[in-house]
């Protein structure tokens, strides 16, 4: 990855040369058309603009101070760029809106964008004494803040199990619950403060900060994020033409798990097993073109810290449905 590809600031997109390099076959064409359904701050958008001179590239986010910046990056390419704030899993709607059903290629760039991360008023990080919030759209009621302190504590434990993967879940819970009985919790360093007294003083010792996986679960459920990807990741493969490609940033286990289930649905052959010639009507729409998940090497993670958790996936449809 070149220097002058970094965006201002030091912020570098992940994997930038391979998503490049995975994406660039179905973008050569005169009319294609991307979308970067987690546009952020621009990044990937700016390199694939500047890599293919003819490319459209639609860019949607939910964050507005995502769409402000990345909408002065891109300024130097405005007439080729559609920027929408919308929700990822609005991304059929959003090609309908646009008369554009049919594009060649779909980024996924999931997780926390560098601007909601490095701003500690946000409430992302654990690292910042900061509101209890991790909205990526501000606009949106559900705060962190409101999570914490009026779930009930079965709801709770079960986010922080599922979403956060943490074993000490119930442990976790209710500590939560002890204290916002006796005052609200609505900071980032009490709550990471509250889960670094529940996790066993052994398991602390070990795997960073303890607070993180709860900080994750709580993200994921302010943001329904992994419903989104639920729904917008099969949106974006029905919207590919032949021979359009899709790449998936992940950054943790369960949006990479759901990554992997939906692609390799779409991959595999559906017809009755042992049958000497294939149904048509049964083959797979898409073939992988990754295999597993690809990872950062150690160059590209000593480069940009933030890509050390990335998982990346890919696939291309190679027949209509």
């Amino acid at each position: 990855m070149s220097e002058e590809r970094q965006q201002p600031g030091g912020h570098v997109p992940v994997l930038l040369d391979r998503v490049l390099e995975l994406l660039a076959p179905a973008l050569t064409g005169p009319d294609a058309v991307v979308v970067d359904a987690n546009l952020g701050l621009g990044g990937h958008a700016e390199a694939l603009l500047a890599a293919h001179p003819a490319l459209h590239l639609v860019g949607i986010d939910r964050d507005p101070v995502a769409i402000e910046r990345s909408t002065a990056r891109l300024a130097p390419f405005a007439e080729r760029v559609t920027i929408v704030r919308a929700v990822s899993d609005e991304l059929a709607g959003v090609l309908a809106d646009l008369g554009r059903p049919v594009v060649n290629g779909v980024l996924f760039d999931l997780g926390v964008s560098s601007p909601q991360l490095d701003e500690a008023e946000r409430g992302f990080a654990y690292s910042y004494d900061a509101p209890l919030d991790m909205r990526m759209d501000r606009e949106q009621d559900l705060t962190a803040e409101k999570v914490v302190n009026t779930y009930p504590p079965g709801e709770l434990t079960r986010i922080l199990r599922d979403y956060g993967e943490e074993r000490f879940a119930s442990r976790v819970t209710g500590l939560i619950v002890k204290e916002r009985a006796k005052a609200p919790i609505t900071s980032t360093k009490r709550l990471a403060d509250l889960v670094r007294q529940a996790i066993p003083a052994a398991t602390r010792r070990t795997g960073g900060n303890p607070a993180k996986r709860t900080f994750q679960a709580l993200r994921i459920e302010v943001n329904a994020e992994l419903s989104a990807l639920e729904t917008a990741l099969p949106a974006a493969l029905d919207a590919l033409a032949v021979g359009g490609r899709v790449v998936v940033l992940a950054y943790h286990s369960l949006e990479d798990r759901l990554t992997k289930q939906v692609l390799t649905a779409r991959t595999r052959d559906t017809g009755p097993p042992g049958l000497p010639v294939p149904l048509e009507a049964h083959q797979p729409r898409f073939r992988l073109l990754t295999r597993g998940a690809e990872l950062p090497d150690d160059h590209e993670v000593a480069r940009n810290p933030r890509a050390a958790s990335a998982r990346m996936r890919a696939a291309e449809r190679i027949r209509q449905g």
